[in-house]
């Protein structure tokens, strides 16, 4: 009878760890189901707190969302710090370092804007985005050979994509590139026409 009692024991105890990871992903569904329907309706209070109940330090997944939630709850800096480790949980993810991007340029954070486009470009170098948004800074700064640099990556990777193909141009124009410029304000008349940029663009062309 003692030998069936240990027998038994040894039986729950190898099933235990399987039952508790059962309730403990049966909790965190939970709590991820309701943060997505409190967030639905704006709630995001309740969406934090639905994950904060089970919140446990070394999910990336977790701190991803709460970096989401307290971004869209106004509370930027503790969005910040949760993005933050989820960029140490998974370093070689974009992921986390494209919401730290949205949280900065919200606190207009320039600064911080650009050193998180030069973290994603680390990861990913062909990055379309990332090159386009790290093209308009320098165009902006009336660095265009730099600027350019950046445009050429991201207009090799979509020749026909308006935006790209307009600062592509005017970048040209500005470095005396003029018939390189021309010929990418045609195209962007090809994809906006008439578009009043592109057509003042040609007419300072001679």
């Amino acid at each position: 009878m003692e030998f069936m009692k240990y027998i038994l024991l040894a039986c729950i105890l190898l099933v235990m760890p399987s039952i508790l990871r059962a309730q403990t992903q049966a909790q965190l569904q939970d709590a991820f189901l309701k943060s997505y329907t409190a967030e639905s309706s704006k709630k995001y209070g309740e969406a934090i707190t639905s994950l904060e109940a089970v919140f446990f330090s070394s999910s990336y997944e977790m701190n991803l969302r709460l970096g989401w939630l307290y971004y869209l709850d106004g509370k930027l800096d503790r969005s910040i710090g949760y993005y933050k480790t989820a960029v140490t949980l998974m370093p070689a993810a974009t992921e986390a370092l494209w919401g730290i991007v949205t949280v900065y340029e919200a606190k207009k954070d320039w600064v911080n804007v650009e050193k998180s486009y030069v973290s994603i470009l680390k990861l990913d170098p062909k990055n379309s985005a990332a090159n386009y948004r790290m093209g308009v800074i320098y165009y902006y700064r009336k660095d265009y050979t730099t600027a350019k640099k950046y445009f050429d990556i991201a207009l090799n990777l979509y020749p026909f994509q308006y935006e790209t193909m307009l600062m592509s141009a005017w970048t040209n124009y500005f470095l005396g590139k003029t018939s390189e410029a021309k010929v990418l304000f045609y195209k962007v008349l090809l994809n906006h026409t008439n578009d009043a940029s592109a057509l003042e663009g040609l007419s300072l062309i001679k």
